[in-house]
């Protein structure tokens, strides 16, 4: 009897506390028709990090699901690893930048020329308001 098809190794999923934040890593195959295998780190449902490793090379091994599963485990542990050892720390923010002033548009412009302006937002509503008094009919 020929084998059947080729199936997805099992993934993997742990929790891991770092610095006071729980982490979830998840390790999937994508199959042998793909050949691939994927880590995620989650922290708080937002992905902090991936890593994937094709597997192609060794999609027709006899011993496939062991192989896969070996490779699996260490890209999962290099992850795992990789978090403990700050490696996706977040980067300390850059400094502000000061805000500058934007030169106006050209006059010949087509767009916004009038909707640029040195006037507060309380005075641009204000003079709205008075327009539309003076539009009014008496």
């Amino acid at each position: 009897m020929a084998p059947g098809p080729k199936k997805m190794v099992v993934g993997f999923n742990h929790n891991i506390k770092y610095r006071g934040q729980t982490f979830h890593a998840q390790t999937e195959d994508s199959g042998p028709e793909r050949a691939q295998i994927s880590t995620h780190l989650f922290l708080g449902g937002n992905i902090v990090a991936t890593k994937r490793a094709s597997y192609a090379e060794i999609a027709a091994a006899e011993n496939l699901p062991e192989r896969v599963r070996a490779l699996m485990e260490e890209q999962h542990k290099e992850v795992l690893r990789n978090l403990v050892r700050g490696l996706y720390d977040e980067p300390a923010p850059p400094p502000p930048t000061p805000v500058t002033e934007h030169p106006a548009p050209p006059s010949d412009s087509l767009f916004g020329d009038d909707l640029i302006s040195e006037r507060s937002l309380d005075e641009v509503i204000l003079a709205y308001l008075a327009e539309e008094d003076r539009r009014r009919p008496l």
